[in-house]
Order: C-alpha cells, then sequence, then structure tokens
C-alpha cells in the first residue's frame, strides 16, 4: 500500500514504562514504513510519561505534521495516581485532535497488570502501536476525502 507516501507522522512516545512504549513504536514504524511513509518524514519526540504526551502531540499537530501517534503505557498501581495520568492524558489527546483538526491517536496503553501491557505490545497483529498507525493513516484518508467534499 501506498497510503502514506508524502504524509508526515509524528510519534509521541512516553519514556515511563519505556520498554513497552518501545515495543508499541516498533510496529508502529513497521507500519507506517511498509503504508509508503517515508522515514525521514517520521519524527519521534520522547516525552518523560504519558501526562506529557498531549502538549507534545499539541506542537506536532500545530507543526504541520499529517497525524500524530500518541505511544505510551500506564499500568495501575496501589494509589489512584493511575486514574488521574490516564484519564488526563486521554483527554489531552482528545483536546488536540478536537482543537486542531489532525487526526491524533490515542495509542497509550492503559493496563490493570504489566502482563496486559506486554501482551497488547507484542510483535504480532495484535500490538496496539501497529494498531495505532494504521488508525492513523485511515483517519488521514477520511478527512481528505470530507475534505474534497467541498
Amino acid at each position: 500500500s501506498h497510503a502514506g507516501t508524502g504524509l508526515r507522522i509524528g510519534i509521541v512516545c512516553g519514556k515511563f514504562n519505556g520498554g513497552i512504549t518501545t515495543r508499541l513504536l516498533t510496529s508502529s514504524l513497521d507500519v507506517l514504513l511498509a503504508s509508503g511513509v517515508n522515514a525521514k518524514d517520521v519524527v519521534i519526540a520522547w516525552v518523560p510519561g504519558a501526562f506529557e504526551v498531549p502538549i507534545a502531540a499539541k506542537r506536532f499537530a500545530q507543526s504541520g505534521f499529517d497525524a500524530v501517534i500518541t505511544l505510551g503505557a500506564v499500568i495501575r498501581g496501589d494509589t489512584g495516581h493511575y486514574d488521574v495520568v490516564a484519564g488526563e492524558c486521554a483527554r489531552g489527546v482528545q483536546d488536540v485532535q478536537i482543537e486542531t483538526g489532525v487526526p491524533v491517536v490515542f495509542g497509550v496503553l492503559t493496563t490493570n497488570t504489566i502482563d496486559q501491557a506486554l501482551e497488547r505490545s507484542l510483535p504480532d497483529a495484535t500490538n496496539k502501536g501497529r494498531e495505532s498507525a494504521e488508525t492513523a493513516l485511515e483517519m488521514v484518508s477520511v478527512l481528505k476525502g470530507i475534505a474534497s467534499l467541498s
């Protein structure tokens, strides 16, 4: 497929639980490159954690990128910190795409256990990084199709 030819894609990765994030990133890059996105048109920004993802995503969206993929992992612990971080990250990502009109895909895992995060980042078709890249490409296509109707 050449669905990604000519597209610029920003990827925001959370360093916290970075081993999981790296697995998501690898699968995401596999999809983008196989879809025709040029490697030089993919820019990756690593931020401290999921809470910081939305502001980096906003910078990409405001800088002419066609889509932004957000990747990371928030794993439930013994405190309420998980609920705040996961919820605010998701809300922030949604706010960015609504405000800018640029697809910003939420590929941040929110799991109860490390095992669940590992399962969702396996190097196969179930990898959520892969799914996020596919969603980004599809949303760029959908929005271009809608724009062509006017």
